[in-house]
């Protein structure tokens, strides 16, 4: 069975469909306990000219997000938007946690749409394919200048992220906070710190994630908890705990996804989970089918999210039974447009004025 990088979760890179040709690594004879060497992550510039990416979805709560990374380095084994990086040349394995693309003119495209006279001031999803607070997003900050365009413009956003990098721009996201423009999900998936390191190597840790959590709801930005993805047999009996402790650190609102294992996502998620949860592996798999009419996938607007079934059934009546008993509403805080610019300079010189 393969053996992962150190700090990386998928065990190596399986081919990428739109390429016919495929590089085999050599199998290499490993004791049990011993993993690859040190994988680096290597970082390419992403040239696109446009930067609000239009979603259709009929079941995904916004029209246009916003990444500034293609690929993450969080590494997130289930994630769905591991599948997208063949669309680069890149397979869903490996490389998406260690090839990735960096839009550096990401503020500056966001400046030119937000100006034009055909944008519709509306929310904005940062993140909406991977996190936007990344580790890289330490030292290029394209993330907060993205916030900053924002604010600037008045124009709101939502952000959902696992890492508490967040608050290094608390005061970005206070000051949008003030004129209703901010809403934060922190996706709280386990309180396990062992399953975290295995299934989401290079996030924060979940007391880090809680910590973020109540520092947010202290500085007065609207905040949530995303349980997500649950994975039945695994994390699902985390469900009470998780909106427990999220709620007791002053969240509002929660939510949760079923695990998703579109395409490529699958293979990888087999390979993990028969390498870091042997014993369970047979029992998950189980429940998930049940969830998935047999299957380990549905594509299917509507129940692609929450699945079908007695198992999928359960899992939304223990998280709704929870969600009530901890006040945490479904439905995230509503954000305005009515602040919205085009003549940032204008719009600052009334808010100064109302100051006075």
């Amino acid at each position: 069975m393969p053996h992962s990088p150190r700090g990386r979760a998928a065990g190596h890179n399986p081919p990428n469909r739109f390429e016919r040709l495929h590089l085999e690594p050599i199998e290499m004879e490993l004791a049990p306990d011993d993993h690859l060497p040190l994988l680096r992550t290597i970082f390419f510039r992403d040239s696109t000219r446009s930067i609000l990416a239009r979603n259709d979805s009929p079941d995904l709560p916004f029209t246009y997000s916003l990444n500034p990374y293609r690929g993450c380095e969080h590494g997130c084994i289930y994630c769905y938007a591991r599948p997208s990086h063949e669309y680069l040349g890149f397979s869903a394995g490996l490389d998406f946690e260690s090839r990735i693309m960096v839009k550096l003119d990401a503020p500056q495209l966001l400046e030119e749409a937000l100006r034009r006279e055909r944008w519709v001031p509306q929310p904005v999803a940062l993140s909406g394919n991977t996190d936007c607070y990344q580790p890289v997003e330490r030292r290029l900050r394209l993330t907060r200048m993205c916030l900053e365009v924002f604010l600037k413009y008045r124009n709101p956003v939502t952000i959902v992220t696992k890492n508490s990098l967040i608050l290094r721009d608390i005061e970005i996201l206070k000051a949008m906070a003030r004129h209703a423009l901010v809403q934060v999900m922190v996706s709280v998936t386990s309180l396990v710190p062992s399953v975290i390191r295995a299934m989401e190597p290079r996030t924060s840790s979940p007391a880090q994630r809680l910590e973020t959590i109540e520092a947010l709801a202290r500085a007065g930005i609207p905040v949530g908890v995303n349980a997500a993805p649950i994975i039945p047999g695994l994390t699902d009996e985390e469900i009470p705990a998780i909106l427990t402790a999220a709620a007791s650190r002053g969240a509002q609102t929660a939510g949760y996804v079923l695990v998703r294992l579109p395409g490529p996502v699958r293979p990888l998620f087999l390979e993990w989970l028969r390498r870091e949860f042997p014993e369970r592996s047979g029992k998950i798999l189980s429940r998930i089918r049940d969830t998935r009419e047999g299957g380990l996938n549905d594509t299917r607007f509507g129940t692609r999210m929450k699945g079908e079934g007695s198992i999928a059934a359960a899992i939304r009546d223990l998280f709704e039974i929870h969600a009530a008993r901890c006040n945490l509403r479904s439905t995230p805080c509503a954000l305005s447009t009515e602040h919205f610019t085009r003549s940032p300079q204008a719009q600052m010189d009334l808010f100064a004025h109302d100051a006075l």
